[in-house]
């Protein structure tokens, strides 16, 4: 058995004033993605420091994280990782200003799938379908989501 089989994300549930969430479209590992923005916990940073530099890697400008919404509290293995556990860590998040990047009123808004593309979108909270999500744990924090802002 492998020495850690343990895979760490951590995201932001972005959420504006007209109660939007941000979705993040994506082609990463060769197929297309609706997730929540974040990414792996680098060794050595602890998880608001993980999102911070997330953020400014997909944003170029940082979050202000208001509070702790779910962590993972089922068994989960990692979608691209076999044999790997996945504990999923999210946060509430907002930006302290306005947004300077690029937001598009449809999802996959990038010219071609190339690995790495990435486009940005808002949704309403109410009209947030776990099923237009990709992966597995962020369907049950979408879920969750969706309850707790009915």
């Amino acid at each position: 058995m492998e020495k850690n089989p343990f895979i760490i994300r951590v995201y932001a549930l972005i959420i504006n004033q007209q109660n939007e969430i941000l979705l993040s479209d994506e082609f990463q590992m060769g197929m297309r993605m609706t997730k929540f923005p974040g990414g792996g916990l680098q060794y050595g940073e602890g998880t608001i420091e993980c999102l911070h530099r997330e953020a400014l890697e997909e944003f170029g400008q940082d979050i202000e994280i208001t509070g702790h919404f779910y962590t993972t509290d089922f068994f989960q293995e990692a979608f691209f990782y076999p044999h790997h556990q996945l504990i999923s860590i999210y946060y509430l998040a907002r930006f302290p200003e306005p947004p300077r990047f690029r937001i598009s009123t449809i999802p996959f808004d990038f010219a071609e799938e190339k690995e790495g593309n990435q486009s940005f979108r808002w949704i309403r909270i109410e009209n947030l379908d776990p099923a237009m999500i990709t992966l597995p744990v962020d369907k049950k924090a979408a879920e969750l989501l969706r309850q707790k802002y009915r």
